[in-house]
């Protein structure tokens, strides 16, 4: 894996811009070194996080809003408080159904998020 080094130890969210990943939905890279990456992602209602997978593992903290969350063969239903673990290659997804935000965490760093694959 390619070495990417790390972000600087502080991020000013406002300084960081918001990139716009698919319709209704934008993110934030936060902080990242070679093995561990913090995303926050914002979804307006009906934002849709589309089915897909990785070799990373994930753990994703709601901050705030409503989603239909499905990872594997099972769909949740999750609000602002409640968390969800992905293991690596576990097909997964989300549906907004009330705006929000969720803070994403990867390990390793999501190398395609940074422009590299």
């Amino acid at each position: 894996m390619q070495k990417f080094g790390a972000s600087k130890e502080f991020l000013v969210g406002d300084e960081i811009e918001w990139e716009v990943i698919a319709n209704g939905v934008k993110r934030k890279i936060m902080g990242y070194d070679d093995t561990l990456m913090l995303v926050n992602v914002h979804f307006e209602k009906g934002g849709v996080g589309q089915m897909h997978n990785h070799y990373h593992a994930q753990v994703t903290y709601v901050v705030s809003g409503k989603f239909e969350v499905t990872i594997g063969e099972e769909t949740k239903m999750l609000k602002g408080g409640d968390s969800f673990y992905i293991p690596p290659y576990v097909m997964h997804g989300a549906i907004c159904l009330e705006s929000g935000v969720l803070i994403d965490t990867f390990s390793p760093i999501r190398e395609d998020f940074m422009g590299l694959h």
